[in-house]
């Protein structure tokens, strides 16, 4: 079964680089996002890790926890941790799952259609599509959802923007238009009138009677 927007995130308790991992209880009262990979020392993967690394400091100012699922043992994660930190120049502190048993990739739907899976000789196409991105709200409810393929790398500057769409928008009634960033004008929901929304916003630029643009609250 697919794992879909406004789904709770599936539990599970997996072994990590930062010991054992109960997701939930993990989480917290934090957003969070879970990012997965189909194979440690493989080249994009560890451009991404790189990435992710560098960004540390952002996803802690958007009080978010950040988690990679990898299909390899946590002792080949640890290994694998050193080329990620020599590349990126910068402390890969976020656990990975050893996700070996693909537990976490089949519980999250991350496995390619049709799928087929060796008992012994895995390779990184046999998990080809295992490159997914979950947002995940403090509620344990999925905010947002991305796949790739094996050959484009992410672009987790996207990924960022995306978490502060998604942040903005939670709870209040308003929605992000295309290409925005943070302090960008925000449009208004259409279950405001221009009265309710004026009244909650301040004034309003309005292009179409359905689209009106505000002022971000914060």
């Amino acid at each position: 079964m697919s794992v879909r927007i406004n789904d709770t995130a599936p539990d599970f308790t997996a072994e990590s680089t930062a010991g054992t991992i109960r997701f939930h209880d993990w989480l917290g009262d934090s957003y969070g996002i879970i990012f997965s990979h189909p194979r440690d020392f493989t080249p994009v993967c560890t451009t991404e890790f790189g990435a992710v690394a560098q960004l540390s400091g952002e996803f802690a100012k958007r009080k978010t926890k950040v988690i990679g699922v990898s299909v390899d043992s946590v002792e080949e994660h640890q290994k694998w941790k050193r080329d990620i930190e020599a590349f990126a120049g910068s402390p890969a502190d976020f656990p990975i799952i050893d996700d070996t048993s693909l537990t976490v990739a089949k519980a999250y739907d991350m496995l390619p259609a049709d799928y087929y899976l060796p008992t012994e000789g895995r390779t990184p196409a046999n998990t080809a599509t295992v490159r997914t991105v979950y947002i995940v709200g403090p509620d344990k409810k999925i905010r947002l959802t991305m796949s790739y393929p094996m050959s484009v790398g992410r672009n987790f500057a996207e990924i960022l923007r995306a978490l502060d769409a998604v942040q903005a928008t939670d709870g209040v009634p308003v929605a992000t238009p295309a290409n925005w960033v943070p302090g960008q004008d925000v449009i208004v929901a259409l279950s405001l009138n221009d009265a309710q929304a004026k009244e909650k916003f301040g004034d309003l630029d309005i292009k179409l009677p359905y689209l009106r643009f505000a002022k971000p609250q914060n």
